[in-house]
């Protein structure tokens, strides 16, 4: 009876090793892709931004404002805290869900249990690893809820405040009932950043609003974790510390993505670009302010 021919052993464990190798050769190539894919939708995401912003000021001679909120007698926030995202719905085609919502109304109204927690993929980064909503309100010392808890849904793209922590007034285009017009941007537009990203481990971000009384802190887990931020900070970042998280111990406010090697802004002229954390940290903060003065080239 004739023999079949068949492989041995070392050479089916050859082959095995082949494929082996092959394959991981192929899966850092596959994870680049992915990378640039991604990447490129969340600069997709921030240019339909930066056009909603310029329509907004077409239309209303400003930009929203970082949040629209009454002022208690003590400074504090009196809501209902809409935050500028919620303001551009019609800007970027949801003009059905901007109906739904009444900026007169506290945003935990009931009337909002629906429209709070839609989740958009203009405002989320295809790269991070984000939840549909965020529980949002008053939070302990150690950054734990406590209280009553708002879902709200969840987002990766904050507003520039400035330089200095979110709160009432800062030096960049977005702030507490800011009405900030191009005329304003004495910096420059092409030099102004609008907004950027930040992903979910340095803090949660929504496109709704402001909560009054509540705190912010990255998630329980997070390395930026036991930071309690003021409310502002859910719609709003800084430039306060370099982005992305190369000081340690970094803040849960910061600006950052999980890009690799930078953050993608949109600036006040809708133009969009990537700049690496290797950025001066310098020109970081003069391209966060509106009017500062300051010069910044292309080179930069």
């Amino acid at each position: 009876m004739a023999r079949r021919p068949a492989f041995t052993l070392i050479e089916l464990l050859v082959v095995i090793a082949i494929i082996a190798v092959l394959i991981g050769l192929l899966l850092p190539a596959v994870q680049k892709v992915r990378d640039a894919a991604a990447r490129a939708e969340c600069q997709n995401n921030l240019k339909q931004v930066g056009l909603a912003l310029q329509a907004y000021h077409d239309t209303h001679k400003q930009f929203p404002p970082g949040y629209a909120s009454g002022v208690a007698a003590n400074g504090d926030d009196a809501g209902p805290g809409w935050g500028w995202a919620a303001f551009v719905l019609p800007q970027v085609e949801q003009t059905a869900l901007a109906a739904q919502i009444d900026r007169a109304k506290a945003i935990t109204d009931p009337a909002h249990a629906a429209p709070r927690v839609v989740s958009l993929k203009t405002f989320r980064c295809p790269a991070d690893q984000l939840p549909a909503t965020i529980p949002v309100g008053a939070l302990t010392p150690a950054g734990l809820p406590s209280g009553t808890q708002t879902d709200l849904a969840a987002a990766n793209y904050p507003a520039v405040f400035g330089v200095t922590e979110p709160g009432v007034d800062g030096n960049g285009m977005f702030y507490r009932n800011s009405t900030t017009r191009i005329a304003d941007l004495t910096d420059g537009t092409s030099s102004t950043l609008a907004v950027g990203e930040r992903h979910y481990q340095l803090g949660p971000t929504t496109w709704v609003g402001v909560l009054p009384g509540a705190g912010h802190a990255a998630p329980v887990g997070s390395p930026f974790g036991g930071q309690v931020n003021v409310a502002a900070n859910f719609v709003l970042g800084h430039s306060g510390e370099s982005f992305g998280g190369p000081a340690a111990p970094g803040e849960a406010n910061n600006f950052g993505s999980r890009h690799t090697g930078g953050t993608n802004f949109v600036f006040a002229d809708g133009h969009v670009r990537f700049l690496g954390r290797g950025v001066d940290y310098t020109t970081y903060k003069a391209l966060s302010t509106r009017a500062g003065n300051e010069t910044v080239g292309e080179g930069n």
